[in-house]
Order: structure tokens, then sequence, then C-alpha cells
């Protein structure tokens, strides 16, 4: 059952089909998605050492770009952002155009101002935070 607030998204554009997709037509094809806007976040395997990307809803706070690390209210942090833990510095790609980013979880003191503005470009995250004990992470991706 869905929480009050919840819009449950069209789930036709999900994963590396989303991935790839954006990637064939520079993000004509899976930029704009349920309302909200996607980025490409590539990422350094941290077992691997291979490049993972991955499909994100994204805002911004002036130069620097938000994602949330909510997977949906799992109760597991995704794998982009234990990469990212383990190594900071990765790739967005907003429709053709690629920027070097480092990344950084908000701090306590700055998470309420961004999480605020996260739910303004997409709502289900109040409801995702209901569905998991942990604190879900919103990470800072500042270019470099």
């Amino acid at each position: 059952m869905n929480a009050p607030g919840y819009r449950p998204p069209d789930l036709s554009l999900v994963g590396a089909t989303h991935v790839a997709r954006y990637e064939e037509t520079d993000g004509e094809v899976g930029h704009e998605w349920n309302g909200t806007h996607i980025l490409l976040l590539t990422t350094t395997g941290r077992k691997t050492g291979r490049p993972r990307t991955s499909a994100l809803i994204y805002g911004r706070d002036g130069a620097d770009y938000l994602v949330v690390a909510s997977a949906g209210g799992a109760s597991k942090h995704p794998a982009w952002y234990l990469n990212l833990r383990a190594n900071p510095e990765a790739e967005i790609r907003i429709k053709a155009e690629r920027v070097r980013v480092t990344a950084h979880t908000a701090a306590e003191a700055e998470r309420p101002r961004l999480w605020a503005l996260a739910t303004q470009y997409w709502p289900n995250y109040d409801v995702y935070q209901t569905r998991t004990s942990r604190v879900i992470p919103l990470v800072v991706l500042s270019p470099s």
C-alpha cells in the first residue's frame, strides 16, 4: 500500500535501459522523466575499478547538483552512493554535456534546506524516507 502523497512513477524507462536510451539520444529520451529531470552519474566501482553509470533524478543548488541515495526507500544504500563514498570524483552527464564533479554527502547542518529542495522536484523522497530506518543520504555534486 502506498503512503499518502505518493505518486507512482511510470517505470517503463528505468535502469540500464534508461541509461542506454539517454546515451543514444544525448538525453532527448530520458532527461525528462515523470515530470522531473534525470542526469547520468558515472562513478568508479569500489570493487572493480570500472566505470558504473546510473540514471538519477537531480536538482540544483546554485552551481551544485543534488541527487538523493533513496533507492526507493530500500534498507541499503544504492551501489552508486557506496562508490562515491569510496571515491568522490565522478562525472555527470546532462543531455550531451559532461561535467566532472566531486561528491559529498550533505552535512547535518545543510541537509534540511537541501532536503526541502529535493522534495520540491521529487515529493516521493519524503515517502521513501518513511520506508526505511536509514537516513537517506542527500549528495551534493560540485563541479571540479
